[in-house]
């Protein structure tokens, strides 16, 4: 992938046809994000058989339910990046939504794609009358920053919170939300 392959951001809709060589994408870019270090709920040894899993039978069904947006960033074909809003929320919540699993493949970051699939989440949360956003990240990571800087507030840091990918050292993780406008 160059800079010069234009992105494309759209919404995941899990068919037949398609399931398995989107999963494999879907899992190829999981699993090289964690290979990275991401500490997004896994840790080493981590196959592509283990990503994948998690794609086709977690992700994939509640995509499939309607309990679970997924977006895909792709370039020249590929998958790389995506990123998830989580609607399945309590009764007495049905404004709010968690952003999930924002993830662009190693490879082809620096190109502004985590941007690019935040704001488009954003829409879709606001197309679902979702008005309060919440999210966790690794406190001081990547991802912290570009969350501040698209206007997502530091609600505070939860200590010790997860175990890191490569080690069993515990870190931090730190909880933010966003509140949004109604007009799409």
């Amino acid at each position: 992938m160059t800079s010069l392959d234009p992105i494309r951001i759209e919404c995941w809709r899990p068919d037949p046809l398609h399931l398995a060589e989107d999963v494999a994408m879907l899992g190829h870019v999981l699993h090289a994000c964690v290979h990275a270090g991401a500490s997004v709920s896994f840790v080493l040894p981590f196959t592509q058989d283990d990503a994948s899993a998690f794609w086709r039978d977690k992700v994939a069904p509640a995509a499939q339910a309607g309990t679970c947006r997924v977006l895909v960033a792709r370039s020249a074909g590929r998958i790389v990046g995506t990123v998830q809003l989580d609607l399945a929320t309590p009764p007495n919540q049905p404004h709010r939504a968690e952003v999930r699993k924002l993830l662009v493949h190693p490879e082809a970051r620096r190109m502004g794609i985590a941007r690019a699939l935040m704001t488009v989440i954003e829409e879709q949360a606001r197309r679902d009358e979702r008005t309060l956003l919440t999210l966790d990240t690794v406190t001081g990571g990547f991802a912290e920053p570009l969350y501040l800087s698209i206007g997502y507030n530091k609600v505070g840091v939860i200590p010790r919170y997860a175990r890191r990918p490569d080690s069993a050292d515990l870190e931090a993780t730190t909880v933010m939300y966003k509140e949004l406008d109604r007009h799409v």
